[in-house]
């Protein structure tokens, strides 16, 4: 049943839910028609009992002439006077007594209805009212019987109707629920057909959307926004793509040229050292982006796994002084830290520390100025900042700071990958934090990150 078109498997649940309804409706029809056939005989016998009893009653003698004219041997117009053991009363041209010996005790006492045996001669009725009544102080039983003939010939009519009309009417039915199937999948249809160019063209076609505001409309605005993201998502991937290949080419170039140097002029000794040390610079700068590269895509993947721990923020400070204060001696700059939250921070220190001296190399590398780092309490988190005294970032630059391989080339000249502020964003939000950047009021540069305080039972 799973391996069948959608369209052949509605119709077939829809053909066996109406196969059942048509079932259920013609067995009521039947029961209906037979009642109401056996109410109408029953109304009929009633009838006829009563002018039986009339007839016996107004004569002057025991069964005269006028009750003799009821008494017939056609079943339409079948009658008997019995006694209560079940014996005719007078000797009628009718026969033996109609009545089975079964129900002549029941008849005795109420009016009854008996339904004889079938397969009896066709002029015997088949249907039976017996009425106890009193006459001249005897207790005598009036019986009056009917054929079925016309009620089995209706009910026969009503059946051979049904047998006909049931399958007849299932199969139009079954043909229209396949038609009907068929017209409201064709907008998945035009989908499916419109999603087939999509993926083999990688066009910016959508998906058509059916004018009716119903679930269809809402799948295909569902799937075109889903395309939308799709297409979004490969042109970044195809954007990183081209950038870290632009990236990586530069210092592999510079590496296999200080090489092929060394190899063809290196005469002495000095020179074959300075020509290994550049390639080793230009080695570590490629490592240095591979791991960058690395981090960004576990981002992506949402595998950037971090260990949570409880870190004086503090002891992060002194850590990414120890590690950078050199540096911002050798570029004449001022570092300095001032710690105003004085609380812990729930991260991990090595992505922390990591994030931390990116900011810090970016102010020193692009910023001027003392570059100032420090922390704040706000809402129950600690934001860490990073800010200098140089030009600031412009204005049409800071929506994208935290985007991978931007750089403001005209306010924050300098080499690197572009992949810094970027990390820094990746490491924030695997911490279920954010980072920030603004220019600040008084000039410079201002970049923070908001993290988790560490809970002080831990």
């Amino acid at each position: 049943m799973s391996r069948l078109p959608v369209k052949l498997r509605v119709t077939l649940v829809f053909a066996a839910v109406m196969a059942i309804v048509l079932c259920a409706t013609g067995l009521f029809l039947y029961l209906r028609l037979e009642s109401e056939l056996n109410e109408s005989i029953d109304k009929d016998l009633k009838s006829r009992a009563d002018q039986l009893i009339n007839a016996v009653r107004v004569d002057e003698l025991p069964l005269g002439e006028a009750a003799r004219t009821v008494i017939m041997r056609r079943p339409e117009q079948f009658a008997q006077i019995l006694t209560p053991a079940g014996h005719k009363f007078t000797q009628q041209n009718t026969g033996p007594p109609a009545l089975p010996r079964a129900d002549v005790k029941s008849a005795s006492q109420d009016q009854t209805i008996v339904d004889l045996p079938r397969f009896r001669r066709s002029d015997d009725p088949e249907r039976l009212l017996a009425h106890p009544f009193v006459f001249e102080g005897r207790h005598l039983i009036a019986v009056v019987g009917a054929s079925l003939d016309n009620r089995d010939d209706a009910l026969a009519n009503l059946l051979t109707l049904l047998l006909i009309g049931g399958p007849v009417a299932l199969l139009l039915a079954s043909l229209a629920a396949y038609w009907t199937v068929g017209a409201a999948l064709r907008p998945v249809e035009a989908m499916r057909r419109r999603a087939a160019d999509v993926s083999a063209t990688g066009s910016q076609q959508r998906l058509p959307v059916p004018p009716a505001r119903d679930e269809l409309h809402r799948l295909g605005e569902t799937l075109n926004r889903m395309l939308d993201r799709l297409e979004t998502a490969l042109q970044r991937e195809r954007a990183f793509v081209d950038d870290a290949s632009h990236e990586l080419r530069t210092p592999l170039a510079a590496h296999k040229a200080e090489l092929e140097l060394a190899l063809r002029y290196g005469a002495s000794n000095d020179e074959l050292r300075r020509a290994i040390a550049s390639a080793i610079e230009e080695a570590d700068r490629l490592s240095q982006l591979a791991e960058a590269l690395l981090v960004i895509a576990r981002s992506d993947k949402g595998e950037l796994l971090v260990k949570l721990e409880p870190i004086e923020v503090s002891d992060l400070f002194a850590t990414v002084r120890d590690r950078l204060s050199g540096r911002a001696e050798r570029d004449g700059r001022s570092l300095v830290f001032e710690d105003a939250s004085h609380g812990s921070i729930q991260a991990d220190r090595m992505r922390v520390e990591q994030a931390l001296g990116n900011l810090v190399e970016n102010a020193l590398r692009h910023g001027a100025g003392t570059v100032r780092v420090w922390s704040q309490a706000n809402n129950g988190r600690i934001e860490i900042h990073v800010g200098d005294e140089g030009p600031g970032f412009p204005p049409d630059f800071l929506p994208h700071a935290f985007e991978r391989f931007r750089r403001a080339d005209t306010a924050r000249s300098g080499d690197g990958t572009g992949l810094g502020l970027a990390i820094v964003k990746a490491i924030a939000q695997a911490h279920g934090g954010e980072a920030t950047a603004r220019n600040a009021n008084g000039g410079g540069a201002d970049v923070w990150i908001d993290l988790q305080v560490a809970d002080p039972k831990r």
